[in-house]
């Protein structure tokens, strides 16, 4: 454990200061900045040497960025407990029985996601909705069953105040999830985020249609490639967060991200990038996130002592970790510069063929080092195309082509896309704002999906060029509650101020219209 010092002490202390001062944030918010400021104070990890001058730099020198996991994790990272063995056993801790009608499900589960904790502080998973609740949706009829899905749904949005909060439907269809997104479609809401699990072979094109419809309102849902998710992790998954597959009665004890462009800043050629700069980073980056696995599993205590552990809604041995990066696009294109070439990034083969050897390599290490902890996935962690933060400039989430760049034709870039999503079993994903004459002809969205996903592209996102609701990087927001944020209203959900400074620093505004 590192001292700390009282210049730490003091600025942490400002903080906390101008925190309570602010006249944007709403209390919660308050109390979630300042436990994360606390947090930050603490340094019981055994960190590895050379960790501080790549971790603890500015957002535009800085390789390891720890996502605001702060030093002391209380708890894992991302938590998707079984929502299923829930709904059939009730809980002991929560004094629940067993749900036997829809009104008692809804109930049972609004309950449960007040104590699922994360790295939000709210739920990242919410359950496979259509699934839990099919078995109860015919107790009432269908005009009712609507308005209880409503209710439902509105306050998943009013007390779940994050966006990084998931629920998923799918593959197959069934009438609550027809129900569901039908709700969805009408209340246009940011929370709780949504992914349609999709397979040509089980999801049928009037259930796809509808969540197509459904996404070019409200952003929602997303579209993962179930074959490949599936033939990775298992039919087990579960799409958390923005678009993370993991397992399901587990999660992911940590995600780190490494700066891939920051990375290439530091190199004199390729060469140096390719032998020194970045396996450095990537073998402190792994051995920083060792250490934060080592703390969570043998003695922060959560794994013996929280319910949903002891009640066997979370394994321990279904935990894995996330290895992530972002900015690809301005590694290979400051590589180029330094080799003296003009290829970019999305535009030219030896650009791209670079970017596939960066990737091979950030694999080949990843298969190489081993943790303990994590053998749901083979004692490796799962690399994660990270979405990005807001303070990001000048860097793309993941392996995504930067705004303003984007090809002309959309099967240029979808064949861009196919070319790296196959490294992500923990996410991946680009995003298409879509005209509004699409609304006339979702099947043109529909054969997008068809095709993309024979393709190998393993998760696509579509919103409507005029919807209040985008989605920014892998979480959503609505324009108007970033409008009102900016003109000095609190807002309700933490996840708008992330969404206006991804707006006035990412240029999210500004992608090609398709």
């Amino acid at each position: 454990m590192r001292p700390i010092t009282m210049e730490r002490v003091e600025q942490t202390r400002a903080e906390i200061l101008e925190t309570i001062k602010s006249p944007v944030l709403t209390h919660e918010q308050k109390v979630a900045t300042m436990a994360n400021k606390a947090d930050s104070l603490m340094e019981v990890l055994d960190l590895p040497e050379g960790l501080d001058e790549l971790l603890n730099e500015s957002i535009d020198t800085k390789c390891i960025c720890d996502l605001n996991e702060g030093h002391a994790p209380v708890r894992p990272r991302y938590i998707i407990p079984d929502y299923a063995k829930f709904m059939r056993e009730g809980s002991e801790f929560l004094q629940l029985d067993p749900p036997k009608d829809l009104f008692e499900a809804l109930n049972s589960l609004l309950i449960f996601y007040k104590h699922v904790p994360s790295v939000t502080n709210f739920p990242v998973y919410v359950g496979a909705l259509d699934e839990l609740l099919e078995p109860f949706i015919n107790d009432v009829d269908e005009e009712t069953a609507k308005k209880l899905l409503r209710l439902f749904l509105i306050h998943v949005d009013r007390t779940v105040l994050d966006s990084f909060s998931h629920a998923n439907i799918g593959p197959k269809p069934t009438k609550a999830g027809r129900l569901l997104l039908e709700v969805e479609e009408d209340l246009e809401q940011a929370v709780p985020n949504l992914t349609m699990k999709y397979d040509a072979e089980l999801t049928d094109d009037d259930f796809a249609l509808q969540a197509i419809k459904t996404s070019l309102r409200s952003a929602k849902p997303s579209f993962a490639n179930h074959k490949m998710f599936s033939s990775e992790l298992g039919e087990d998954y579960v799409i958390a967060s923005c678009y993370n597959g993991l397992k399901l009665g587990g999660g992911s004890y940590t995600l780190c991200r490494m700066i891939l462009s920051n990375i290439a800043k530091r190199a004199d050629s390729l060469k140096d990038f390719q032998e020194k700069q970045l396996p450095y980073v990537m073998d402190i980056m792994a051995r920083y996130m060792d250490a934060r696995i080592k703390f969570e599993v043998e003695e922060s205590g959560f794994f013996q002592n929280n319910f949903l552990a002891k009640e066997g809604f979370i394994h321990q041995d279904r935990f894995t970790a996330m290895f992530g990066m972002v900015g690809l696009a301005e590694c290979v294109n400051i590589l180029m510069e330094k080799e003296g070439k003009s290829g970019r990034f999305g535009h030219d083969k030896e650009a791209d063929e670079l970017g596939v050897a960066i990737m091979e390599q950030i694999n080949d290490f990843n298969e190489q080092h081993v943790n303990p902890y994590c053998s749901v996935t083979g004692g490796h962690f799962l690399l994660h195309a990270q979405v990005g933060l807001s303070d990001d400039r000048e860097v793309s989430p993941g392996t995504r082509i930067p705004i303003g760049e984007e090809p002309e034709e959309l099967f240029e870039h979808l064949k861009h896309c196919s070319l790296f999503h196959k490294y992500f079993p923990s996410g991946t994903g680009d995003i298409f704002p879509i005209d509004t004459t699409v609304h006339k002809n979702p099947e043109f969205l529909l054969d997008i999906i068809k095709g993309s996903f024979k393709d190998n592209l393993r998760y696509l996102s579509f919103y409507s060029s005029d919807s209040d609701v985008i989605r920014i990087t892998g979480y959503l927001v609505k324009r108007s509650e970033i409008e009102k944020l900016r003109s000095g209203v609190a807002v309700l959900q933490d996840t708008t101020a992330l969404g206006m400074g991804a707006a006035d620093n990412c240029r999210i505004e500004e992608r090609k219209v398709r």
